[in-house]
């Protein structure tokens, strides 16, 4: 297994591959929207007159569009591939469940799905999924992106409190 990237030269590589986005696409890095979009598209495949009839979905899909065709779908296909050809290139490639003593697999699972559902709620809601809005809305020095930031760091700071004892071994020393 070879060792992680100095984080450093991971951030800047970062920065160039965010810069890139912009400049290719008019456009940052985030993932949600295109989450939003393969979902769309799975919906026009099965019930496409429902998709012509509301608004939303009519505006992404409707008639002969298609909800792929967008940049952001591309950038996270691209995303998922790179993550997986880097896992596989550096031996960390496998299926595993990382998770504390106290808590099992299955309490592990669900504590997962239901927080990626929280928070793929939250950002349909926030109009931007947490890459979208700590890179691009960053990057661009949106105040509602900073603000999200922070209220992110804050509110993780905040439970981790409460959850930490999860993840610790019984009769550990504090």
């Amino acid at each position: 297994m070879k060792p992680y990237w100095n984080p450093y030269l991971a951030g800047t590589l970062l920065g160039v591959v965010l810069f890139s986005a912009f400049a290719l696409t008019q456009g940052g890095l985030g993932a949600s929207g295109a989450i939003s979009r393969i979902q769309i598209a799975t919906t026009d495949l099965f019930f496409p007159s429902h998709v012509d009839r509301v608004g939303y979905l009519a505006a992404v899909a409707g008639g002969e569009k298609s909800a792929l065709d967008h940049s952001s779908v591309v950038l996270l296909l691209g995303t998922f591939a790179g993550g997986l050809l880097s896992a596989w290139l550096n031996g960390r490639l496998r299926a595993e469940i990382i998770k504390g003593p106290r808590i099992t697999n299955r309490q592990r699972i669900f504590f997962a799905v239901l927080g990626g559902a929280i928070m793929g709620y939250g950002a349909r809601f926030a109009r931007g999924c947490t890459s979208g809005q700590a890179l691009s809305g960053g990057a661009v020095l949106s105040l509602g992106s900073w603000t999200f930031m922070f209220s992110v760091f804050a509110g993780g700071y905040l439970v981790a409190y409460f959850v930490r004892k999860l993840w610790e071994a019984p009769n550990a020393a504090r």
